[in-house]
């Protein structure tokens, strides 16, 4: 029996993640979901149709994991907790400093109605949250150091696009080479946030916005841009999409530390990540974590979880037997 996926909400996350459905032969998708009008919208997937945001309790049980695909500015700290009361879930939450009032939300409202809710689950947090706990148990003397891009930011992205008088707008993430080098040499530096990275913004105002205002905005953000140098460039529509269409990011985690009896050596933990699609990988995540959520639910398991709670075999639609024998 395949797992049952319902998708709340088709923007690029979205349709990332149908994509990532056809990757996955244990899975399919039941049904997508929005709060646009259905006839509107085009999917993909063959035979599967889309519904209103409204129709969504009254599949509640063809569903097994809700994947939720909105952002984590205003839709999520809503939405998780909300539907964690009727679905298994699983969400892209990724503003940090909030995570542990977003965990407590949905882990209530789990645990009280019997349901598994992962919570941010992507790359950042997720991949490198868990690159983060690897190199840190390994080397546990080490510093770790993690950067972002270059690349599209979409959480920060639509962050910006929330603020009034911005009808569109990209944000890109850029790593600094020279704090890059400093870690690799095993220097053990310390930076600020504004030391490892700069966050360069094109927006597109709406007719009369008051651009001073939006840049300022933008600028002392809190969580988004206040703890880092921020170019801000007010563009047409034309120009954005001409210009900033893609979807690259990428990154790096780094784990440096010494090891031998007085430091002698120097060992350096590093992962990668160079991405065409931003969107495309991160639901790639969300639906492993989805297979995991599935798992969890099946040997009798509620609450919110995070990635460091998930064993890496509930990840892999392959067997214990076939994981033992082809990969460890």
């Amino acid at each position: 029996m395949k797992i049952r996926i319902g998708i709340l909400g088709y923007g690029n996350l979205g349709k990332g993640i149908e994509c990532a459905l056809k990757q996955n032969a244990d899975m399919e998708l039941v049904g997508v979901f929005t709060r646009r009008n259905p006839d509107k919208v085009t999917i993909l997937s063959e035979g599967v149709k889309v519904y209103t945001v409204d129709e969504l309790m009254d599949k509640k049980d063809d569903i097994d994991v809700l994947i939720l695909c909105g952002g984590s500015a205003t839709d999520l700290p809503k939405q998780t907790p909300e539907y964690a009361k009727y679905f298994n879930v699983v969400d892209s939450f990724d503003t940090h400093a909030k995570i542990p009032e977003h965990f407590a939300a949905v882990n209530k409202a789990a645990l009280e109605n019997n349901k598994v809710a992962m919570i941010s689950c992507g790359w950042d947090p997720g991949m490198f949250s868990l690159n983060r706990l690897y190199g840190g148990a390994v080397l546990p003397q080490g510093s770790a150091y993690t950067f972002w891009g270059k690349g599209v930011s979409q959480g920060h992205s639509d962050a910006i696009r929330r603020i009034e008088g911005v009808a569109n707008a990209i944000q890109y993430t850029i790593p600094l080479d020279k704090a890059l080098e400093a870690v690799r040499s095993g220097s053990n530096p310390n930076f600020t946030a504004r030391e490892k990275h700069l966050r360069e913004c094109f927006v597109v105002a709406e007719d009369g916005a008051d651009l001073a205002r939006i840049e300022q905005e933008i600028k002392t953000m809190p969580n988004y841009f206040a703890d880092y140098d921020t170019i801000v460039h007010f563009i047409s529509e034309e120009t954005l999409k001409k210009e900033h269409a893609g979807m690259a990011h990428g990154g790096f985690v780094i784990q440096s530390s010494k090891t031998g009896w007085n430091g002698e050596n120097t060992a350096i933990i590093e992962y990668s990540l160079k991405l065409d699609s931003n969107p495309e990988f991160t639901s790639l995540v969300l639906v492993a974590y989805a297979r995991a959520v599935y798992r969890m639910k099946q040997e009798g398991m509620s609450g919110c979880k995070t990635v460091f709670d998930v064993a890496p075999a509930y990840l892999s639609p392959m067997s214990g037997e076939e994981l033992r024998a082809q990969l460890l």
